[in-house]
């Protein structure tokens, strides 16, 4: 038998990347079944360097929230991604269940850092590429 519960910190260190993943957006877990007691919630940090963006992908029936920490984010989504909305620091995102959505750094030059919690937990279900031509405003680093 197992003793009482106690608080779990994962150190800054520490953060795990043995979590869904898609193309350039990096997830990296603190609070998650991967590395923690938790079973019904991810917590972590996702970061994309600056012009990158993940590949089209939605999150199964998971919930997800976000805090955007630093940097000019844009989810795209809707019929071919042609809907977006822009997030700066201190912006919220919620993002529903089984909704295809494309995560993009803006910048070029900075990177863009998040907070995402998802419940269960980091389910990530990864879809046929688009090219960016079709991401309205997005561009790459030269």
């Amino acid at each position: 038998m197992s003793g009482p519960a106690v608080p779990v910190v994962t150190r800054a260190n520490e953060l795990s990347d043995k979590t869904g993943q898609s193309g350039d957006c990096v997830r990296r877990s603190g609070v998650s079944p991967q590395h923690t007691p938790a079973t019904k919630i991810w917590f972590g940090q996702v970061s994309n360097e600056p012009g990158f963006r993940s590949p089209p992908h939605h999150h199964g029936d998971a919930e997800t929230g976000g805090y955007v920490l630093s940097g000019h984010g844009r989810i795209y989504f809707g019929e071919g991604y042609r809907e977006y909305v822009d997030m700066l620091p201190g912006d919220f995102v919620f993002v529903p269940p089984n909704m295809p959505h494309v995560e993009v750094n803006m910048s070029t030059t900075d990177e863009l850092i998040w907070l995402t919690c998802r419940t269960p937990d980091n389910i990530v279900v990864n879809l046929p590429d688009v090219p960016d031509s079709d991401l309205e405003g997005y561009r790459r680093p030269e």
